[in-house]
């Protein structure tokens, strides 16, 4: 139960960093174009590097340490991304939601709320780094698990904000913006406690938990930031933040990790 309080309590402090980073919203109801781009790109990068230092390189190691030969642990860690994946894929394709700048996906019915849509499309893409935070403490190692909490609360900052500036332009109040802003960090300690029980059940589901997730955040940097940073021309600036992240994601779990 050790490892399940401690997946959802990092989880949630990961999340909140949303409705803290959502604050400038105060003072502030524009952001330039740019900023945006390198904010978008910063959370990208954090995400990137976290599923690459923080997930799929421990999850191979832990199949390693559970007696699979260097060849099966790799076969391990592909299927597991693939099905996070696919997990993702099947969400973004059947539950009715709207990017806050690509429009509407999935099945949508004429008298769903618009706002509702907006939270579902939070909830999409948090869900994936609640549940890799959950995943980083299956194994009781709060050097593993520390440093991806501090990654994703970076990440959700920029998040928070982007989120509620977009609000605030489709001109929601600044106490409603900051609402869902709060409410996306509330999300995370769901797929937190959800992946730190999953774990929690056998070491044998450690390298598959980590795998999942590391698949789901891959998607969610490939489907959605990277299209938010190219649809107003801010691919460089994207480009900027996306460097700034990975090597900040990196730095945390290379000297914590």
């Amino acid at each position: 139960m050790g490892t399940i309080y401690l997946g959802t309590i990092a989880s949630l402090g990961a999340g909140l960093a949303t409705a803290v980073g959502a604050l400038p919203i105060l003072f502030t109801a524009n952001l330039d174009k740019k900023w945006q781009g390198i904010l978008l790109g910063l959370g990208g990068g954090v995400m990137l590097a976290a599923t690459a230092f923080s997930l799929i390189i421990p999850g191979k190691e832990a199949a390693v340490d559970l007696g699979y030969s260097q060849t099966n642990s790799a076969l391990v860690v592909s299927i597991g991304v693939i099905l996070g994946a696919s997990l993702l894929w099947l969400m973004h394709n059947y539950f009715p939601h709207e990017h806050f700048h690509q429009g509407k996906e999935g099945k949508i019915t004429e008298n769903f709320q618009r706002i509702w849509l907006f939270v579902i499309a939070i909830t999409i893409h948090n869900f994936p780094e609640g549940l890799a935070v959950g995943v980083g403490f299956g194994d009781g190692n709060i050097s593993h698990g520390l440093p991806l909490a501090l990654g994703i609360g970076l990440q959700n900052m920029p998040e928070g904000l982007i989120v509620a500036l977009a609000l605030r332009e489709l001109d929601y109040s600044i106490k409603y913006a900051l609402g869902i802003s709060l409410l996306t960090g509330l999300v995370e300690p769901i797929g937190g406690f959800l992946g730190a029980s999953i774990v929690n059940f056998g070491q044998s589901f450690l390298p598959w938990g980590m795998a999942i997730a590391a698949g789901s955040m891959l998607f969610v940097i490939v489907d959605e930031i990277i299209p938010e940073i190219d649809r107003e021309s801010t691919a460089q600036e994207g480009t900027l933040g996306i460097m700034t992240g990975f090597v900040a994601m990196m730095f945390l779990d290379i000297a914590f990790g």
